[in-house]
């Protein structure tokens, strides 16, 4: 299994409300989600709309809820919990979600310092580890899978049950494991992505009064 960084962000740019509730379940078909521990959700985190923030906050009563941030009742798993952060960063406020593992009950303070840390660095300031996991959740299913689901035979055993994603055009189409992407291939991805960033204003910079 790979070493996740204790906090990583899983997709650039503002999740829809539909994108949020696909990313709460994300890792429903990975081989390494252990429903016991809530791994590997906890740790990961991304940028949500203001309606989404306050649509979860009243959705049911906070598990708890401090000045600007609150954690959800319902676990994901074990003692991994979604926590939503309202953050004022550089004079505008925006709104984040995080999985954080409450057996650390310093875990959701540690987020909030990370993802402000993160969102203040470069204007690419994203790890190789948060690429590759933009990318995963980018792809559609269909080109996206995990090695030896469907052929066994095709890959090592060491290589069994880690992500692969479909690289190259349709005539030279090749399944990949997603971990074995060259900076190339990341990069060749990514302008789609920060081409959201670039793109994000308008309502999404304002406040929701």
């Amino acid at each position: 299994m790979t070493a996740h960084p204790p906090f990583r962000k899983v997709l650039d740019g503002v999740a829809t409300r539909e994108q949020m509730f696909r990313l709460f379940d994300h890792h429903k078909d990975n081989p390494d989600f252990d429903p016991l521990s809530g791994k590997p959700y906890s740790g990961e985190w991304f940028e949500i709309e203001a309606a989404s923030y306050h649509f979860m906050l009243g959705l049911l009563p906070p598990l708890f809820q401090r000045t600007g941030m609150f954690g959800m009742s319902e676990y994901r798993a074990g003692n991994v919990t979604s926590v939503f952060f309202s953050v004022r960063i550089r004079g505008r406020e925006r709104w984040f979600h995080g999985f954080c593992d409450l057996t650390d009950r310093h875990s959701p303070e540690a987020m909030r310092a990370a993802i402000i840390a993160h969102e203040t660095g470069a204007a690419d300031s994203m790890t190789r580890e948060e690429k590759l996991e933009a990318i995963w959740n980018a792809t559609h299913p269909d080109f996206r899978g995990i090695a030896g689901e469907s052929n066994p035979d095709a890959w090592p055993e060491g290589d069994k049950g880690k992500r692969t994603i479909v690289v190259g055009d349709r005539g030279a189409a090749v399944l990949k494991l997603l971990e074995h992407l060259t900076d190339d291939e990341i990069d060749a991805r990514m302008p789609a992505i920060l081409a959201r960033r670039t793109r994000r204003g308008g309502s999404n910079d304002a406040d929701p009064s």
